[in-house]
């Protein structure tokens, strides 16, 4: 990708999005789509996830690299593939939904310096088990080839998620504090964050009354900011998402639940406000949990959007100005399907392609307003797990 090229498109892509936004706002979306899929190019290994796509077109997500011991964040533009490369250890990747049209991507990449409490901090999740460990993990923000380090709140580690066109992105970082609510081998507190506009502002995001930790997922374009709330816990997931939360003017809100004790965790938050994410049901194993996918509106609350015939859980990774949302469902033995949630029905994503493709499509990770949708695919005739692109019939 060119620079100059980037930096000529930038105001195209907002005018189409403000466009866009405009056509849509207060609509809902008719039957759902045909769509042409499209596995996108890998690093040299044979697993990559595409987890987020702008209303420009720019798709990004991670790639491993040969061996897959190893994963990048990584960038497709115009069927380009770009490494984002990392902040110096092994890993890197786009997790979350970005939500920026102006070239800023956000996401997580492991340093050189080892970890001096050996925590396995949030990152440990989301990189390959071989190399998930053992070095500290920050937020990272990416603009025009370039990756910088976001700081922490005085701790060792951070994580960025979501990024909205003001320049500011969402996310975590640990402080200096040794909380008692920590499982081991976590040790340190962390809070949610808002990094920016300016490369050196950093604001904290309280937890809810009674709770030590905080972590913040997404942020719109007015400034509403979602994420979780709870304790310490092992910083990923569990109790340490007690709480689905939205904060405004920094004030945290509690989105409600479906009745778990754990896991409730806010994921994607469009213009409107609205929200999705998963939640634990009632009677949970925290270790094992029936998660739920969920959308919260302030009309109506939270709402359980449900599974397939026969699933038992479900994910709702992101929605658009729409309402159209996209996720997992999944069954008792843990296979998964990407599916699509409008005008309150669910779809299996696969039985909307077109004739003549020979993968399964296995998770649903976002939605631009376009309708177009990215996540991962199974190729069973070499079991590659390949970076999808779908986009409705007439659009290419």
């Amino acid at each position: 990708m060119r620079t100059s090229i980037a930096r000529f498109l930038v105001p195209v892509v907002l005018l189409v999005s403000c466009v866009i936004l405009g056509a849509v706002a207060g609509g809902s979306a008719g039957a759902p789509a045909r769509y042409r899929v499209t596995h996108l190019a890998q690093l040299g290994g044979t697993v990559s996830r595409a987890n987020s796509i702008n209303n420009g077109g720019w798709i990004s997500g991670y790639s491993n690299l040969a061996g897959n011991t190893s994963r990048h964040a990584a960038l497709w533009l115009y069927g380009t593939l770009t490494d984002l490369g990392t902040l110096g250890g092994p890993n890197s990747s786009v997790v979350w939904p970005v939500k920026n049209e102006t070239g800023l991507i956000a996401g997580i990449a492991q340093t050189a310096t080892p970890d001096p409490l050996g925590e396995n901090w949030s990152c440990a999740a989301f990189f390959p088990a071989a190399t998930a460990t053992g070095k500290t993990c920050l937020g990272f923000a990416w603009k025009w080839g370039v990756m910088r380090a976001l700081p922490t709140l005085g701790g060792n580690n951070g994580f960025a998620a979501g990024a909205n066109n003001r320049g500011q992105v969402s996310g975590w970082a640990e402080n200096a504090v040794h909380d008692p609510t920590c499982t081991p081998p976590q040790v340190l507190q962390f809070r949610a964050v808002v990094w920016g506009p300016g490369r050196t502002q950093v604001r904290e995001l309280p937890p809810l009354p009674g709770d030590s930790t905080s972590a913040a997922t997404g942020i719109n374009d007015r400034g509403q900011v979602i994420g979780i709330s709870g304790i310490c816990d092992q910083a990923v997931g569990r109790l340490s998402a007690k709480h689905a939360v939205m904060w405004e003017n920094g004030v945290p809100t509690d989105l409600g639940d479906l009745g778990g004790p754990g896991w409730n965790t806010a994921m994607a938050i469009n213009q409107r406000g609205d929200v999705v994410g998963f939640a634990g049901s009632p009677g949970d194993d925290l270790d094992n949990p029936k998660l739920r996918a969920f959308l919260w509106t302030r009309r109506d609350g939270i709402q359980d959007l449900g599974t397939l015939p026969g699933d038992l859980t479900s994910e709702a990774h992101a929605i658009n100005e729409r309402r159209q949302i996209v996720g997992v469902s999944c069954d008792a033995a843990g296979s998964c399907r990407a599916v699509l949630w409008q005008n309150g029905t669910i779809v299996d994503l696969n039985s909307q392609v077109v004739p003549g493709y020979a993968g399964v499509l296995t998770n649903g990770q976002d939605i631009n307003d376009f309708g177009e949708i990215t996540g991962r695919a199974f190729v069973p005739a070499t079991g590659e797990r390949p970076a999808f692109v779908a986009r409705p019939v007439g659009r290419k």
